[in-house]
Parts: structure tokens; C-alpha cells; sequence
């Protein structure tokens, strides 16, 4: 298996909803909400790929970062690489239905889990979508992240107390998922965030934050963890990219607790840079659909594996030898 033949094979069985472009940046695809596409116009997917394909990478040769060290602790994890599968359900409506939730989702966490990292599980209009994502965590005893959508809070907590129940590592709310009209979701007050938050002994990560303010506001709430995400481009049009908010994000929360992000990330390259913006890991959500739909748990193992190396790669070539030497100054300023 390559990455050749997985594109080929998920190609096929994606037929109808993903045409596995060359590059993947949502423009064949504008407006297929459901399907792989963005919202609208698709502003808000073609922004987060370019906003990080206008970066560019100042290359060092003169120094002695000669084996770089791209682990990372995360959630009480000691994983070899940066890099998460982000929470993705509803194979039917999106994806075509190749695969079915059960096998989707173990072979995300499975994929992940051969190569070192996290694979997060996700939610949608049946709850069979977020069930089997928590029973594939059981069958990785716990070794894996479910996300719910942004449920009403007395639901919402029974929500998280399946995935303390399945001793997940952490549990996420897809607050990016207020607008999806095929769900009672929507916003979610600080105080409401706090019920919720303090009703479960996880950690909580809520993603879908897109400004400095609301990161805050997140922290304020008990949120565990952040993801910069505006949800693939697929509930707002004309959003910014997430590389383009990403900076001043990290900046406010200083630390506190980890900042994640997702958006138009394709390559080691593309982590590489987010890391540099401020993250201190990313999700990883398209590549590792075509990758589970061409080759199963081995086609997500081999797309990680090569973004991990890629990874390596760039902070070999930019005199990085931990996550913690990739900042700003690896970004070439005019």
C-alpha cells in the first residue's frame, strides 16, 4: 500500500461526495454541505488552505539540530508526534457510506494509535454516530478523544459522562457546531459552558474558537484545552483562515492551556507551520478521510507516518530540534 493506491481506492469510494483532488482546497467542491465541501462560497475552506500556503519557511543548514525530536505530552500522553485525528462522524451524509461508523472509527483511533498519536471521535443527528466513536475508545482502552455537538446541558452531560465511562483521555465539545441545522445545537453561554464543564472529572476541549476573546472567555468556562477551528469551512462562509487568527489566539492565552488547530493542514510542512503561528498541536481532518476510506486503519497509519516525517524533515531543515524551537522566527518576514 502507498499513498498512490490509497488515493486511487478513495477515489472510488468517495465517488458522489469527494473527488480526491490533487489539492485539496475546496474548490471543486463549494457549497457540497453535506458532502467534503465548504458553506457558501467556500471562502471559509479556501481560506484556511491558503492562509497557510502564503507562509513562507526561512531554511537553516548551520547548526546542530541533526535529529529532531517531535514528541509531545498531551493529555497525559506521551505521543511521538503533534498530530490528532479531528472528531468526524455522519459517513453516510458526508462520505457516501463506504464505510460505516464502526469501521471509520476504528480505523481512525487504530490508524493513530500504531503511529503514536490521537484519533478523536465524533457526533451527529443519530446518537449511534457518538456511540460507536466511545465504544472504539473502549476497544483502545481509552486511548482516544470523543466530541459532542453543542447539545442543550442536561444532555450534554449525560454525553460526557459515556465518555468518563469509557475512560477516554479527554472529551470535546464541537461548539463550531452551533449553526448545523440538522441538529438542536447552538450557542452556548459562559455559564451554560460551566455547568457542563464542571460536570465531568476529563478534561474538556472546546473547539471552534476564532477570536482572541473567545479564547478567554473558553478558559473562563474551565475549558481544559482550545481548538482553533472554524469547522473546516462549513458552517460560516467568509471566515478568516484559522492560520490567520491563530496568532493573536495564542498570544492571549499565554500558555494556560493548550491551543490546537485544525484547518487546511495537507503536510508535516503545514503542522510545521501552525506549530510556528502558536499551536501546540494540530487536527487533522480531510487527508485522514481519504486515508481511511483508501486504506483503512493502514491508510491512516501511512498518512500520519508521512506527516510525521515531514515534520521531522522541516524542523531538520530549519534548525528545530524539539516542538519547543518552533516559533515565528522560522517564518520568513518581508
Amino acid at each position: 500500500m502507498n499513498i498512490k493506491s490509497v488515493r486511487q481506492t478513495a477515489r472510488e469510494k468517495l465517488k458522489g461526495f469527494c473527488r480526491v483532488c490533487p489539492e485539496c482546497n475546496g474548490k471543486a467542491c463549494v457549497g457540497e454541505v453535506p458532502g467534503m465541501g465548504g458553506a457558501g462560497t467556500g471562502a471559509s475552506f479556501r481560506n484556511n488552505v491558503e492562509a497557510l500556503s502564503a507562509l513562507r519557511i526561512n531554511m537553516r543548514t548551520l547548526h546542530g539540530a541533526k535529529n529532531p525530536n517531535t514528541r509531545i505530552e498531551l493529555f497525559g500522553q506521551n505521543l511521538t508526534a503533534p498530530i490528532l485525528a479531528a472528531p468526524i462522524a455522519g459517513n453516510k451524509f458526508n462520505m457516501g457510506g463506504a464505510l460505516n461508523e464502526v469501521e471509520w472509527a476504528e480505523a481512525i483511533l487504530q490508524g493513530c494509535l500504531s503511529e503514536g498519536v490521537l484519533g478523536c471521535t465524533g457526533d451527529g443527528p443519530d446518537p449511534m454516530m457518538y456511540n460507536t466513536g466511545i465504544e472504539a475508545i473502549v476497544k483502545a482502552q481509552g486511548c482516544g478523544i470523543p466530541f459532542t455537538k453543542p447539545r442543550e446541558p442536561e444532555e450534554a452531560i449525560r454525553y460526557l459522562k459515556r465518555a468518563e465511562e469509557a475512560n477516554a483521555l479527554a472529551v470535546g465539545i464541537d461548539i463550531d457546531a452551533a449553526g448545523l441545522i440538522a441538529m438542536a445545537v447552538g450557542p452556548k453561554t459562559i455559564e451554560e459552558l460551566k455547568t457542563i464543564i464542571s460536570s465531568t472529572t476529563l478534561p474538556v476541549i472546546l473547539k471552534g474558537i476564532m477570536t482572541a476573546d473567545e479564547a478567554e472567555l473558553a478558559i473562563q468556562a474551565g475549558a481544559a484545552a482550545i481548538v482553533v477551528s472554524n469547522h473546516g469551512g462549513r458552517v460560516l462562509d467568509h471566515t478568516p483562515g484559522t492560520a490567520e487568527v491563530l496568532p493573536r489566539i495564542a498570544v492571549a492565552v499565554d500558555g494556560r492551556i493548550p491551543v490546537l488547530v485544525d484547518g487546511g493542514i495537507r503536510s508535516g510542512i503545514d503542522v510545521l507551520k501552525m506549530l510556528a503561528l502558536g499551536a501546540d498541536a494540530v487536527l487533522i481532518g480531510r487527508p485522514l478521510v481519504i486515508a481511511a476510506y483508501g486504506g483503512g486503519t493502514e491508510g491512516v497509519a501511512l498518512v500520519v507516518r508521512r506527516m510525521k516525517n515531514e515534520l521531522k524533515q522541516a524542523m531538520l531543515m530549519t534548525g528545530c530540534a524539539t516542538l519547543s524551537d518552533i516559533d515565528k522566527d522560522i517564518l520568513y518576514q518581508k
